[in-house]
């Protein structure tokens, strides 16, 4: 009886010891920031939509592509890091950053006061704002004051729809920019108030248009990649790679490739 006793004894302690090990082992991996965590995982898991074209989408090999996966993509081979996307929805991507199914969403979210109060943000790789456009051999317009009276084409739910009213324009319904277009160039509206982006990409698209930018809003909205707050580490990571990529050019030849300029600063 006394050696069984022994031999429970020495058994209990072992296991006692094992879980002791496990659970310094989980304490350790718990201690660990984000950014250590996929340094040493060697893959940054990313949430994006797919279907964002020109930012976020799928070619006709079905290969996810765009400038915010150019970008993401050329920041993780600098980080040496692997990138696993997770697509997504607009409305489920922020929930599935919350829920740590994401380590990061690169989807051109906008930096603005509400998001700052839940999310980090790195610094901006996207600069963009509101434009007016014309037919080419339009210059009557070269200001928001001059869509006063004037018919712009616009969707009611866009909030550049806002903007040229509240600059006096008379609004003409549309449901797309490739209808918007054909408005302008038959006359039917004078002018859009659109993004910057998605006019610059549709004039690398269609450069015999017949349509320009004539007018550019002083205020701009950044785009940016966002985290959840508490982890700062990987948000400077991001920010030193991003400011790299700046400085050598990088970030401007990706932006020029998709948008024949850059827009990133």
């Amino acid at each position: 009886m006394k050696k069984m006793f022994g031999l429970t004894a020495v058994a209990l302690v072992g296991l006692l010891g094992a879980c002791g090990a496990s659970d310094d082992e989980e304490s350790a991996e718990g201690s660990k920031n984000l950014l250590e965590q996929i340094q040493e995982e060697g893959t940054i898991i990313v949430g994006t939509e797919g279907t964002y074209s020109p930012f976020t989408f799928h070619d006709d090999s079905d290969t996810l592509t765009g400038y915010d996966v150019e970008v993401m993509n050329e920041l993780a081979e600098r980080m040496g890091v692997e990138v696993k996307y997770m697509e997504t929805q607009w409305d489920s991507m922020f929930e599935g950053l919350n829920s740590s199914r994401f380590d990061v969403i690169a989807n051109q979210v906008g930096v603005n006061e509400e998001r700052l109060e839940k999310y980090d943000f790195s610094d901006a790789y996207t600069v963009s704002g509101a434009v007016i456009v014309t037919l080419e051999a339009d210059s009557s317009i070269t200001s928001f004051e001059d869509l006063e009276g004037i018919q712009s084409a616009q969707s009611l739910t866009s909030n550049f729809a806002d903007i040229a009213t509240e600059n006096g324009a008379e609004i003409v319904p549309v449901e797309g920019l490739v209808q918007t277009i054909e408005l302008i160039r038959s006359g039917r509206a004078e002018v859009t108030v659109n993004d910057k982006l998605a006019i610059l990409e549709y004039l690398k698209e269609q450069p015999n248009s017949g349509v320009k930018i004539a007018a550019e809003e002083s205020d701009v909205s950044e785009s940016a990649f966002m985290f959840r707050q508490g982890n700062e580490e990987l948000v400077e990571e991001f920010n030193k790679y991003l400011a790299e990529m700046k400085e050598d050019g990088t970030l401007a030849e990706i932006s020029e490739e998709w948008f024949g300029e850059d827009v990133s600063q």
